[in-house]
Protein backbone atom coordinates (compact mmCIF):
# COMPACT_ATOMS: atom_id res chain seq x y z
CA UNK A 1 0.00 0.00 0.00
CA UNK A 2 1.32 3.48 -0.96
CA UNK A 3 2.30 5.60 2.07
CA UNK A 4 0.05 8.58 2.74
CA UNK A 5 3.00 10.99 2.68
CA UNK A 6 4.05 9.77 -0.76
CA UNK A 7 0.50 10.19 -2.04
CA UNK A 8 0.39 13.75 -0.69
CA UNK A 9 3.67 14.52 -2.46
CA UNK A 10 2.33 13.28 -5.80
CA UNK A 11 -0.89 15.24 -5.40
CA UNK A 12 1.04 18.38 -4.41
CA UNK A 13 3.37 18.16 -7.39
CA UNK A 14 0.48 17.44 -9.72
CA UNK A 15 -1.46 20.41 -8.39
CA UNK A 16 1.58 22.68 -8.70
CA UNK A 17 2.13 21.54 -12.26
CA UNK A 18 -1.50 22.20 -13.09
CA UNK A 19 -1.32 25.72 -11.62
CA UNK A 20 1.90 26.50 -13.49
CA UNK A 21 0.43 25.19 -16.73
CA UNK A 22 -2.67 27.34 -16.32
CA UNK A 23 -0.43 30.33 -15.56
CA UNK A 24 1.65 29.80 -18.69
CA UNK A 25 -1.48 29.42 -20.80
CA UNK A 26 -2.89 32.70 -19.50
CA UNK A 27 0.47 34.47 -19.93
CA UNK A 28 0.88 33.19 -23.49
CA UNK A 29 -2.47 34.68 -24.45
CA UNK A 30 -1.96 37.93 -22.56
CA UNK A 31 1.55 38.61 -23.85
CA UNK A 32 1.18 37.03 -27.30
CA UNK A 33 2.85 38.98 -30.15
CA UNK A 34 0.72 39.13 -33.26
CA UNK A 35 2.83 38.67 -36.39
CA UNK A 36 1.52 40.23 -39.57
CA UNK A 37 1.05 37.37 -42.07
CA UNK A 38 2.33 39.70 -44.80
CA UNK A 39 5.81 39.53 -43.23
CA UNK A 40 5.95 35.79 -43.90
CA UNK A 41 4.59 36.30 -47.41
CA UNK A 42 7.26 38.91 -48.20
CA UNK A 43 9.96 36.73 -46.66
CA UNK A 44 8.94 33.87 -48.93
CA UNK A 45 9.54 35.92 -52.11
CA UNK A 46 12.85 37.50 -51.04
CA UNK A 47 16.11 36.07 -52.45
CA UNK A 48 17.19 34.78 -49.03
CA UNK A 49 20.75 36.02 -49.44
CA UNK A 50 20.73 37.81 -46.06
CA UNK A 51 23.36 40.15 -47.49
CA UNK A 52 22.37 43.17 -45.39
CA UNK A 53 22.52 45.48 -48.39
CA UNK A 54 19.17 46.97 -47.39
CA UNK A 55 20.59 48.07 -44.04
CA UNK A 56 18.70 45.47 -42.01
CA UNK A 57 19.97 42.26 -40.40
CA UNK A 58 18.99 39.79 -43.07
CA UNK A 59 15.88 39.22 -45.15
CA UNK A 60 13.61 38.83 -42.11
CA UNK A 61 14.59 42.31 -40.93
CA UNK A 62 13.84 43.75 -44.35
CA UNK A 63 10.48 41.93 -44.52
CA UNK A 64 9.40 43.48 -41.21
CA UNK A 65 10.64 46.90 -42.29
CA UNK A 66 8.92 46.92 -45.69
CA UNK A 67 5.62 45.71 -44.24
CA UNK A 68 5.94 48.39 -41.55
CA UNK A 69 6.45 51.06 -44.20
CA UNK A 70 10.00 51.87 -43.09
CA UNK A 71 11.60 51.06 -46.46
CA UNK A 72 10.47 50.99 -50.09
CA UNK A 73 9.52 47.80 -51.90
CA UNK A 74 12.44 48.54 -54.24
CA UNK A 75 15.04 48.61 -51.46
CA UNK A 76 15.94 44.94 -51.87
CA UNK A 77 18.53 45.53 -54.59
CA UNK A 78 19.47 41.86 -55.13
CA UNK A 79 15.80 41.10 -55.78
CA UNK A 80 15.53 43.73 -58.48
CA UNK A 81 12.31 44.84 -60.21
CA UNK A 82 10.83 41.32 -60.26
CA UNK A 83 10.92 40.92 -56.47
CA UNK A 84 9.78 44.52 -56.01
CA UNK A 85 6.68 43.75 -58.09
CA UNK A 86 5.89 40.69 -55.96
CA UNK A 87 6.29 42.63 -52.71
CA UNK A 88 4.13 45.45 -54.05
CA UNK A 89 1.42 42.95 -54.95
CA UNK A 90 1.48 41.51 -51.41
CA UNK A 91 1.27 44.96 -49.84
CA UNK A 92 -1.20 46.34 -52.36
CA UNK A 93 0.99 49.27 -53.42
CA UNK A 94 2.47 50.61 -56.63
CA UNK A 95 6.11 50.00 -57.49
CA UNK A 96 6.69 52.86 -59.90
CA UNK A 97 9.49 52.92 -62.43
CA UNK A 98 12.57 51.17 -61.08
CA UNK A 99 15.76 51.31 -63.11
CA UNK A 100 18.01 48.26 -62.52
CA UNK A 101 21.41 49.30 -61.20
CA UNK A 102 24.93 47.94 -61.27
CA UNK A 103 28.09 48.70 -59.30
CA UNK A 104 30.77 50.81 -60.99
CA UNK A 105 34.36 51.76 -60.16
CA UNK A 106 34.81 55.54 -60.24
CA UNK A 107 38.59 55.59 -60.39
CA UNK A 108 40.93 54.66 -63.24
CA UNK A 109 44.11 55.50 -61.39
CA UNK A 110 45.75 52.13 -61.02
CA UNK A 111 49.44 51.36 -60.62
CA UNK A 112 50.17 52.42 -64.21
CA UNK A 113 48.33 55.76 -64.02
CA UNK A 114 48.57 57.01 -60.44
CA UNK A 115 51.54 58.16 -58.38
CA UNK A 116 52.37 56.40 -55.11
CA UNK A 117 53.59 58.78 -52.41
CA UNK A 118 54.91 56.03 -50.14
CA UNK A 119 55.04 52.28 -49.60
CA UNK A 120 52.27 50.96 -47.40
CA UNK A 121 53.12 47.96 -45.23
CA UNK A 122 50.21 47.27 -42.96
CA UNK A 123 46.88 45.53 -42.71
CA UNK A 124 45.57 44.61 -46.16
CA UNK A 125 42.59 46.91 -45.86
CA UNK A 126 41.63 50.17 -47.53
CA UNK A 127 39.92 51.35 -44.35
CA UNK A 128 43.08 50.69 -42.33
CA UNK A 129 45.36 52.34 -44.91
CA UNK A 130 43.10 55.41 -44.98
CA UNK A 131 43.71 55.87 -41.26
CA UNK A 132 47.49 55.90 -41.78
CA UNK A 133 48.35 59.13 -43.62
CA UNK A 134 45.45 58.44 -46.01
CA UNK A 135 47.17 55.46 -47.62
CA UNK A 136 49.92 55.27 -50.20
CA UNK A 137 48.18 56.95 -53.14
CA UNK A 138 49.35 60.39 -54.17
CA UNK A 139 45.71 61.21 -54.94
CA UNK A 140 43.83 61.66 -51.68
CA UNK A 141 40.61 60.59 -53.45
CA UNK A 142 41.87 57.62 -55.50
CA UNK A 143 41.31 53.90 -55.05
CA UNK A 144 43.70 52.41 -52.51
CA UNK A 145 43.57 49.02 -54.22
CA UNK A 146 43.51 46.82 -51.11
CA UNK A 147 40.24 45.10 -51.92
CA UNK A 148 37.78 46.00 -49.17
CA UNK A 149 35.03 46.16 -51.80
CA UNK A 150 35.98 42.73 -53.15
CA UNK A 151 35.89 41.12 -49.71
CA UNK A 152 32.64 42.91 -48.89
CA UNK A 153 30.76 41.47 -51.87
CA UNK A 154 28.80 38.32 -50.91
CA UNK A 155 28.13 37.51 -54.58
CA UNK A 156 31.77 37.39 -55.76
CA UNK A 157 30.92 40.08 -58.28
CA UNK A 158 34.21 41.95 -57.82
CA UNK A 159 37.82 41.05 -58.47
CA UNK A 160 41.12 42.94 -58.30
CA UNK A 161 42.90 43.56 -61.60
CA UNK A 162 46.65 43.32 -62.16
CA UNK A 163 46.64 47.12 -62.25
CA UNK A 164 45.44 47.31 -58.64
CA UNK A 165 41.84 48.34 -59.32
CA UNK A 166 38.58 46.49 -58.66
CA UNK A 167 36.69 45.12 -61.65
CA UNK A 168 32.92 44.57 -61.56
CA UNK A 169 31.71 41.22 -62.92
CA UNK A 170 28.38 42.55 -64.04
CA UNK A 171 26.73 39.20 -64.65
CA UNK A 172 27.06 38.50 -60.91
CA UNK A 173 26.35 41.99 -59.56
CA UNK A 174 23.02 42.43 -57.76
CA UNK A 175 23.52 46.12 -56.87
CA UNK A 176 23.21 45.29 -53.18
CA UNK A 177 25.42 48.28 -52.36
CA UNK A 178 27.73 46.51 -49.92
CA UNK A 179 30.80 47.42 -51.99
CA UNK A 180 29.69 51.05 -51.80
CA UNK A 181 29.54 50.83 -48.01
CA UNK A 182 32.89 49.03 -47.80
CA UNK A 183 34.87 51.66 -49.75
CA UNK A 184 36.27 54.42 -47.49
CA UNK A 185 36.71 56.76 -50.47
CA UNK A 186 33.34 56.49 -52.26
CA UNK A 187 35.01 54.95 -55.31
CA UNK A 188 32.27 52.35 -55.67
CA UNK A 189 28.91 53.68 -56.81
CA UNK A 190 25.64 52.30 -58.17
CA UNK A 191 24.53 53.56 -61.56
CA UNK A 192 21.62 52.60 -63.85
CA UNK A 193 22.32 49.53 -65.96
CA UNK A 194 21.33 51.41 -69.08
CA UNK A 195 24.12 53.95 -68.50
CA UNK A 196 26.79 53.45 -71.13
CA UNK A 197 29.16 56.07 -69.72
CA UNK A 198 30.23 57.22 -66.28
CA UNK A 199 32.99 59.42 -64.87
CA UNK A 200 35.96 57.38 -63.66
CA UNK A 201 37.16 59.94 -61.12
CA UNK A 202 36.03 61.39 -57.78
CA UNK A 203 38.82 63.93 -57.21
CA UNK A 204 37.72 67.42 -56.23
CA UNK A 205 41.24 68.84 -56.67
CA UNK A 206 42.11 71.49 -59.24
CA UNK A 207 43.81 70.66 -62.53
CA UNK A 208 47.43 71.19 -61.43
CA UNK A 209 47.07 69.01 -58.35
CA UNK A 210 45.32 66.27 -60.32
CA UNK A 211 47.94 66.19 -63.09
CA UNK A 212 50.78 65.70 -60.60
CA UNK A 213 49.29 62.47 -59.21
CA UNK A 214 47.26 60.86 -62.02
CA UNK A 215 47.28 60.77 -65.81
CA UNK A 216 43.56 59.99 -66.17
CA UNK A 217 42.10 62.17 -63.42
CA UNK A 218 39.40 64.73 -64.18
CA UNK A 219 40.90 68.24 -64.25
CA UNK A 220 37.57 70.06 -64.01
CA UNK A 221 37.95 71.81 -67.35
CA UNK A 222 34.13 71.89 -67.79
CA UNK A 223 34.47 71.18 -71.50
CA UNK A 224 32.13 68.16 -71.30
CA UNK A 225 29.36 70.23 -69.70
CA UNK A 226 29.31 72.97 -72.34
CA UNK A 227 26.25 73.19 -74.65
CA UNK A 228 28.53 72.77 -77.64
CA UNK A 229 29.74 69.36 -76.45
CA UNK A 230 26.63 68.17 -74.58
CA UNK A 231 23.65 70.17 -75.85
CA UNK A 232 21.20 67.87 -74.05
CA UNK A 233 22.31 69.21 -70.67
CA UNK A 234 22.94 65.68 -69.40
CA UNK A 235 26.23 66.85 -67.85
CA UNK A 236 26.50 69.62 -65.26
CA UNK A 237 29.32 70.61 -62.92
CA UNK A 238 29.44 70.05 -59.17
CA UNK A 239 32.56 71.85 -58.05
CA UNK A 240 35.38 70.46 -60.16
CA UNK A 241 33.54 67.30 -61.20
CA UNK A 242 31.02 66.67 -63.98
CA UNK A 243 27.73 65.07 -62.91
CA UNK A 244 25.73 62.94 -65.34
CA UNK A 245 21.94 63.05 -65.33
CA UNK A 246 21.01 59.54 -66.44
CA UNK A 247 17.35 60.49 -66.94
CA UNK A 248 18.37 62.52 -69.99
CA UNK A 249 18.77 60.45 -73.14
CA UNK A 250 22.24 61.12 -74.46
CA UNK A 251 24.99 58.73 -75.50
CA UNK A 252 27.59 61.31 -74.39
CA UNK A 253 29.85 60.39 -77.30
CA UNK A 254 31.09 63.98 -77.67
CA UNK A 255 31.92 64.26 -73.98
CA UNK A 256 33.90 61.03 -74.08
CA UNK A 257 35.91 61.94 -77.16
CA UNK A 258 36.51 65.58 -76.18
CA UNK A 259 37.70 64.83 -72.61
CA UNK A 260 41.44 65.76 -72.61
CA UNK A 261 42.32 63.27 -69.87
CA UNK A 262 40.03 60.42 -70.96
CA UNK A 263 38.35 60.45 -67.56
CA UNK A 264 35.08 58.96 -68.77
CA UNK A 265 34.56 55.19 -68.75
CA UNK A 266 32.68 53.48 -71.56
CA UNK A 267 30.97 50.95 -69.32
CA UNK A 268 29.29 48.78 -71.94
CA UNK A 269 32.46 48.55 -74.00
CA UNK A 270 34.43 47.72 -70.86
CA UNK A 271 31.94 44.97 -69.96
CA UNK A 272 32.28 43.48 -73.45
CA UNK A 273 36.08 43.64 -73.18
CA UNK A 274 36.01 41.86 -69.82
CA UNK A 275 33.71 39.18 -71.24
CA UNK A 276 36.01 38.65 -74.21
CA UNK A 277 39.02 38.43 -71.95
CA UNK A 278 37.31 35.79 -69.79
CA UNK A 279 36.58 33.76 -72.95
CA UNK A 280 40.14 34.17 -74.12
CA UNK A 281 39.11 36.16 -77.20
CA UNK A 282 40.85 39.39 -76.26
Amino acid sequence: MMPVSFLYAILSLGGLGLLLGLGLAVASKKFAVTIDPKIEQVLDVLPGANCGGCGYPGCSGFAEAVVGGKVLVTDCKPGGPEIAEKIAEILGVEVGDVAPEVASVHCQGGRAEAVEKCRYEGLESCAAAELIAHGSKGCQYGCLGLGDCVRGCPYEALAMSDNGLPVVLEEKCTACGLCVSACPRDIMQLIPKHAGVYLGCVSQDRAKAVKTVCTVGCIGCKLCSTPKVTPSGAITMDGNLPVIDYTVEDGLENAVTKCPTKSFVLRLRQAESDANRDRGDA
